[in-house]
């Protein structure tokens, strides 16, 4: 879906969806629509010993939808990019494969998550992660920069896919992966569904 085709004011989606992750990041104990936490990273079989060693600040706040990281690890060495990292499950697990030796980065709009996965990389003595508050359809990186793009949950919320995917093969280097987990809809959405906010935050 071009930028063209959006039914909704993407500025009040975006600032749903912040709204939505803010109290993700902040208010733990909520029951949402969408299932999170560590219980929840377990049962889709993220990968051990990895996922235990990242805090329960970040874990708690994990709302993926599935568990991309059965397509393979992270090599060390390796620059990551985590699109929509959140609270930071996803790029602390990255971080603790990649090594030393790698980078990885993350970039969020949610200030709240960022804080909480900065808080988490501080608290795992981590020295190979930057952040940035950007949205993932401008990012704040080079071309050909990237050996392996991650991400889980997030693309479906963006309006405007192309110019995502069109960020993601501008930034990584040839030879590159992409390793998603995302919401794949089977079935045309009605153009009503399409108008609802509520539809496209949860």
């Amino acid at each position: 879906m071009s930028s063209h085709d959006i039914p909704v004011d993407v500025d009040v989606l975006r600032d749903e969806i912040r709204k939505t992750y803010t109290d993700v990041s902040t208010d733990q104990s909520k029951d949402y629509i969408f299932p999170t936490g560590r219980s929840w990273a377990r049962a889709l079989g993220y990968p051990e010993p990895e996922l235990s060693r990242v805090p329960d600040a970040t874990v708690e706040s994990f709302a993926g939808v599935a568990n991309h990281w059965a397509l393979g690890r992270i090599e060390p060495g390796e620059v990551v990019l985590d699109l929509g990292c959140g609270a930071g499950t996803d790029l602390l697990i990255a971080a603790q494969m990649t090594g030393s030796t790698g980078q990885v980065i993350g970039v969020d709009m949610t200030t709240t998550m960022l804080a909480r996965a900065r808080q988490s990389a501080n608290e795992m003595d981590v020295d190979n992660v930057e952040l940035h508050e950007s949205l993932i359809e401008a990012l704040p990186l080079p071309d050909a920069s990237v050996d392996v793009v991650i991400s889980n949950g997030v693309i479906d919320l963006v309006p405007d896919k192309d110019a995502v995917l069109d960020e993601i093969d501008r930034v990584l280097r040839p030879g590159g992966r992409l390793q998603l987990a995302d919401v794949i809809v089977h079935h045309e959405v009605s153009e009503d569904a399409r108008k609802r906010i509520d539809l496209w935050t949860g």
